[in-house]
């Protein structure tokens, strides 16, 4: 008597699997985003507002002293772009968290977290497409820049884009790491004042470091320096003029993976929402 065969079909590979998850999460991120075009001009509506009316009316006012990176001085408008960029990333990585603490009130979060794949995998994919689209709109604010005349050279845009992406992860990893902790809707608007607010005023974004020393505001000083969104704006400062600044991507590049970390750790059935919630 002839034994039967069994056969077995062997299920998707991992890298398929990573691929189908990668389009999945990064693609409906991409895919709300376009469905939504108010979207580009609100998140564009606040750094233009600064660049076109506050850099005509502070033309005079802020003096920017001849500084690394800066080799000669430059004009107000020239020296709010990383800062402005650095605000468009900074409020998209609230928007991304915003969209988390959403999509965990409605279960998407549990039904995503549920699927057979590594969390790390998945918010390593809602870190990304938040990146994505924080670079997207930071490239369309560099467009409207140039338009008004601030000229970066062409070869250190590779550079200067590198620096936005790095600076938008560590932005969107932020954010990742307050859906953890944000637990309504409701307390959004908290977090935003006091959170996005404070990080953002307390950098270089729209005046120099030195300005605070020199008027001798040397607590304020200290705050700034140990802000992560310093580092993201300077990173890009000095990539725009091909300068490469050690300190900034050090705390970028740490302060990403820290707050992955602690983002990966609250999303941890055994520690996070997820128990509290009373699930798995």
């Amino acid at each position: 008597m002839q034994a039967a065969t069994v056969t077995t079909t062997a299920g998707p590979s991992l890298p398929l699997h990573l691929a189908r998850a990668l389009r999945a999460v990064v693609g409906r991120e991409i895919g709300r985003f376009l469905r939504q075009p108010t979207r580009l001009g609100s998140a564009l509506v606040r750094p233009l507002l600064w660049f076109v009316v506050f850099s005509a009316g502070f033309h005079n006012v802020f003096g920017v002293a001849i500084v690394p990176p800066y080799e000669t001085y430059i004009e107000y408008k020239v020296y709010m772009v990383p800062g402005l960029l650095g605000m468009v990333a900074l409020f998209n990585g609230m928007q991304s968290s915003l969209s988390m603490v959403y999509d965990r009130e409605m279960g998407v979060m549990r039904l995503l977290l549920t699927a057979p794949l590594a969390r790390g995998w998945l918010l390593g994919f809602k870190l990304l497409g938040s990146t994505v689209l924080s670079v997207l709109q930071m490239v369309v604010f560099l467009l409207i820049a140039w338009a008004f005349g601030v000229e970066i050279p062409l070869g250190h845009l590779p550079g200067l884009l590198v620096a936005m992406a790095c600076g938008a992860t560590l932005l969107a990893a932020l954010g990742l790491m307050l859906s953890v902790y944000v637990k309504q809707l409701e307390n959004f608007a908290g977090t935003m004042n006091f959170v996005i607010f404070p990080m953002f005023f307390i950098s270089p974004a729209l005046y120099p470091l030195w300005k605070l020393e020199e008027s001798g505001a040397l607590w304020l000083l200290r705050l700034a320096e140990f802000n992560p969104f310093t580092h993201a704006v300077e990173a890009m400062r000095f990539a725009m003029y091909g300068q490469f600044n050690t300190t900034a991507w050090a705390v970028v590049l740490v302060c990403s993976a820290v707050f992955f970390v602690l983002a990966l750790r609250g999303y941890d059935p055994q520690r996070g929402w997820i128990r509290q919630k009373g699930g798995g």
